[in-house]
């Protein structure tokens, strides 16, 4: 069994922002998944289903971004999951629009909503960071990250969110290299990568 996190801000105020793309993300495994209707416990939204024949149960932290442990240490302890069957889908600025990677462990990089999971159940799970792109100067980071995704960049978010859910059930086998690579190719037959661009690993 395992534990797919969405990271984000709960509320329709932040439901276009940057960094919500992680919600982005498991509503569009749940959706092309038949996962069951999103209920409310676990201090968040919770839907289950299954991927490649694993037992997903997926959650939505409403406990806003800073204290999104809370809701992952609350779900993983009734459900006995240990840390490292704990998926966390995340906003990374440190990568191009658009680009995934995916690691087990490592630094948290300023996310307060890694920081917090890690508070509480530890280090070990693994992280699917979701390229946003970064403003370039630190101190437009905030502002940045909480602002709606722009007319332009829609079409790779929603692009971005279909090739992860198209391949998500190889995180569940912990086939990392083989997703990321999956999706940087769905993203480079969309045209979103150059041929010449080999960003997949």
């Amino acid at each position: 069994m395992r534990l797919f996190v969405g990271l984000g801000n709960p509320g329709a105020k932040y439901a276009h922002n940057r960094h919500n793309i992680g919600f982005m993300a498991v509503d569009e495994i749940a959706r092309r998944h038949g996962f069951a209707p999103w209920r409310r416990r676990f201090q968040g939204e919770t839907t289950e289903g299954s991927l490649d024949g694993e037992r997903v149960v997926m959650l939505r932290p409403a406990t806003f971004m800073n204290e999104s442990g809370r809701a992952v240490q609350e779900a993983a302890s009734f459900f006995k999951i240990a840390p490292g069957e704990v998926t966390v889908f995340q906003d990374e600025l440190e990568l191009p629009p658009g680009k995934v990677r995916v690691k087990v462990g490592g630094g948290i990089a300023g996310h307060n909503g890694l920081r917090s999971i890690s508070a509480h159940i530890g280090n070990d799970y693994r992280r699917v960071r979701l390229g946003i792109g970064h403003p370039g100067v630190k101190e437009l980071v905030h502002g940045y990250v909480l602002a709606d995704f722009a007319k332009d960049e829609r079409p790779w978010v929603q692009a971005l969110c279909e090739a992860v859910a198209d391949s998500a059930g190889l995180l569940t086998k912990d086939r990392d290299s083989t997703f990321q690579n999956k999706v940087h190719l769905a993203m480079q037959a969309k045209g979103f990568f150059d041929k010449d661009d080999g960003g997949g690993n």
